[in-house]
């Protein structure tokens, strides 16, 4: 057996495979070496598969448009990292680069989702935890780099209901949007006013109605 194959084994994600199993996957793997602050790959590039530290540490991080980083981990030897990508069939949605001399193993995405191809259920499982991670993600991303009248204007985009004249909102108390958003009530009021004022929006009572989209997108 392939020395590989056998680093593969303390691998939770193969721990459990037979000796000729691991070998076939460590056949289909690709080893690369990157420079201290080279880029492995980027947000929002096709995912080329599951990502193993072999030696060195690689940071994973998400960019606002405006050159702000926001580190979401830090992956040491053995640790893997990307998974997200690989099974929910999405781009990458967050960017990684060398933190130091570091040497990497690329599993190709078909190589790990061959493992799931007898379960189907596994898979539908599988993926949608991935789908979940992957929101968690653009949470965290909203938290990092919005203020907090673009996440109200996001969510109210994403949660009204598109009619012919204004979209109504779910009905939503301003604790319940501050909860969504990470806020606090009074914030989410100013906030609310603010895109009153701007004609985003107009308040009713305990009614919000989304009155220009596309005023909502630009302060998003």
């Amino acid at each position: 057996m392939s020395s590989l194959a056998d680093y593969l084994k303390g691998v939770p994600y193969f721990s459990a495979l037979s000796p000729e199993e691991r070998e076939k996957i460590a056949k289909d793997t690709l080893e690369r070496s990157f420079d201290r602050g080279e880029v492995i790959f980027l947000e929002g590039e096709p995912c080329q598969g599951l990502y193993l530290v072999k030696s060195g540490r690689v940071r994973i991080f998400k960019s606002s448009p405006e050159g702000r980083e926001q580190v979401l981990m830090t992956a040491a030897a053995g640790t893997t990292f990307n998974e997200v990508p690989v099974f929910d069939g999405g781009p990458n949605p967050a960017s990684a680069s060398a933190l130091e001399q570091t040497t990497i193993y690329v599993v190709p995405t078909k190589t790990v989702n061959a493992l799931l191809a007898g379960c189907p259920a596994a898979q539908a499982i599988i993926k949608l935890f991935a789908g979940r991670l992957r929101h968690l993600s653009s949470v965290v991303e909203d938290l990092s780099f919005r203020s907090v009248v673009s996440r109200l204007a996001r969510l109210l985009l994403d949660s009204a209901v598109v009619q012919g004249g204004p979209s109504p909102v779910p009905r939503l108390t301003q604790e319940e949007m501050a909860t969504m958003i990470g806020s606090v009530r009074d914030v989410v009021g100013r906030g609310l006013r603010a895109l009153e004022k701007a004609g985003a929006i107009r308040i009713e009572g305990q009614r919000i109605l989304v009155v220009d989209p596309e005023k909502l997108k630009e302060a998003r």
